[in-house]
């Protein structure tokens, strides 16, 4: 049952199950995240309300971004991940996950690898790596 307390952070919010889905699938190498991470990302794309959740989308491109690369789609993998990283909304708990793609890009020497290692250095210039 829901409270009247909207803001409480620990009840339970169903908006929120089809991004924990996308993460967790892709967490786990499951192709079946992209379709939850396409729609967190269509149905929270700034602009569409006036409250929007940025890091909910953040967090979905990076969902996404993992996922394209186990499926070989490593041209909107690296775009998933430059729309994460440039959003300026990236918590650094999740440059862990930004750094898995880059280093994913640059093993396969995609053209994308340089721009998006830069992107990824520039969030944080002393993490050196």
């Amino acid at each position: 049952m829901l409270h009247a307390q909207k803001e409480h952070h620990y009840q339970y919010d169903p908006a929120k199950a089809t991004s924990y889905l996308a993460t967790t699938l892709s967490w786990i190498g499951d192709p079946a995240a992209e379709a939850p991470a396409r729609e967190v990302i269509g149905a929270l794309h700034p602009g569409v309300e006036p409250r929007t959740w940025p890091r909910r989308i953040v967090t979905a491109h990076l969902d996404l971004a993992l996922t394209l690369l186990s499926l070989d789609r490593l041209d909107e993998a690296c775009d998933a991940a430059q729309n994460a990283v440039l959003s300026e909304r990236l918590l650094p708990a999740n440059h862990w996950r930004v750094l898995e793609i880059v280093r994913s890009v640059e093993a396969r020497k995609l053209p994308e690898a340089p721009e998006l290692r830069e992107a990824y250095q520039d969030l944080n210039p002393a993490i050196g790596y």
